[in-house]
């Protein structure tokens, strides 16, 4: 796999895993565990990180109940963080009732809802890599080493000021317990030293952190940004710096008039291949087929729009798939996280989903693909779709 690649990879389907003295591809990090194994992510350039974003007033991707979602990490942090004299990763392994009971301390309720927010919270957490949870035990998850060693005084303050649960509390069931899982000896965080220095070192400091703060905007933001919010995405010269650090992440710019973010490079997609499973993939196709093809079809929305206001809905969803109604569910939860469908009210029905934002970031290599797969499954059987399959033979 190339380097490109290997980002975007981690991108999509977060940390890459590392044999037993394994290298981390360049402009990577390698978190090591005490078997020599380890997990690779993507090192940020100066030691930005997304947050950069609030400095602009850039909204970044949204999380689901991101309140909520904020707190479990917290009282994940307080139950493994267990010595403040350490870094936070990787910590120690705690139970999840122990987790569970610092949550509740948190926020003074233990009711049946608080049990449902911190289910929900565990599994995006988990989902994205933020903590691990197995076995009944939660551990922090490799995100957590991106923190950089400037956040580490803010954590412990915080970590120090965080109630803890009740001694003699329960907790909630919410996993089954397993035997103790042994935590992770001479675990190590290896940072590459000088990521993207030469494409950043012959500019000045102004000019430079301001090609930082464009690919941040165009990696992270939730929506495309402005290009006169950002003076790397106005002029060429930053532009085309900003353009190659993309392409080293395997990602290429994507200009919509005046606005721009990122998406994945045509030939590094194709190298990548798919991350969703095939569950995902067919409800997918089956929220575009009725929130986009159909509406199209009947004049509603422009042939080159992915964005739709008109949700499929739920019972629509249950009502085409074949798949039991639980798989159906946790499918969509993949969806929503990765930020390939929305959740919409419609009307006065139960709701319904829309694309997500994800879909900003097509190429128009990616589009014309895209909307060749959407005739191939809504009519396989029309003169369009036999078009199609001839063009690519």
């Amino acid at each position: 796999m190339t380097p490109e690649a290997a980002h975007a990879r981690a991108r999509a389907a977060g940390p890459l895993p590392l044999g037993a003295g394994e290298p981390a591809p360049p402009g990577m990090m390698r978190l090591a565990h005490g078997d020599g194994t380890g997990l690779a992510l993507p090192a940020w350039p100066d030691g930005a990180t997304p947050a950069l974003l609030e400095e602009y007033q850039v909204a970044p991707v949204n999380v689901e109940r991101s309140g909520e979602t904020r707190r479990v990490l917290a009282a994940a942090l307080k139950c493994c963080w267990t010595d403040l004299t350490t870094d936070p990763w990787p910590g120690t392994a705690a139970p999840v009732e122990d987790v569970l009971s610092a949550y509740r301390a948190l926020i003074g309720r233990g009711d049946d809802l608080m049990r449902s927010w911190a289910v929900g919270a565990l599994r995006r957490l988990h989902d994205s890599a933020w903590l691990v949870v197995d076995g009944g035990l939660v551990r922090l998850g490799p995100r957590c080493a991106h923190w950089p060693p400037a956040s580490h005084a803010q954590l412990r303050e915080l970590v120090r000021r965080l109630p803890t649960g009740e001694e003699d509390s329960p907790g909630l069931d919410v996993l089954p317990a397993a035997e103790p899982v042994p935590d992770a000896a001479a675990a190590s965080v290896a940072v590459p030293e000088g990521v993207d220095e030469d494409l950043l070192g012959p500019f000045d400091e102004r000019r430079r952190a301001e090609i930082v703060a464009a690919f941040m905007a165009v990696e992270h933001a939730a929506e495309p940004v402005h290009e006169a919010r950002f003076a790397a995405l106005r002029d060429p010269v930053l532009r085309r710096a900003l353009t190659e650090m993309l392409q080293r992440r395997g990602r290429v710019p994507v200009q919509d008039r005046e606005t721009w973010t990122s998406g994945y490079a045509p030939e590094t997609a194709a190298e990548t291949g798919p991350t969703l499973g095939e569950a995902e993939r067919a409800v997918l196709v089956l929220v575009l087929i009725h929130s986009v093809a159909i509406p199209r079809a009947e004049g509603l929305l422009p042939a080159d729009s992915w964005l739709s206001p008109f949700p499929a809905q739920v019972e629509e969803l249950r009502r085409h798939t074949r798949l039991p109604i639980g798989e159906l569910e946790a499918a969509l939860r993949i969806l929503r996280h990765a930020g390939l469908v929305t959740q919409v009210k419609a009307g006065e029905e139960s709701g319904g989903y829309t694309p997500g934002p994800q879909f900003h970031r097509l190429t128009p290599q990616a589009r014309r693909r895209l909307q060749e797969e959407l005739i191939l499954a809504a009519g396989p059987h029309t003169p369009l779709a036999a078009a199609v399959r001839a063009n690519r033979r």
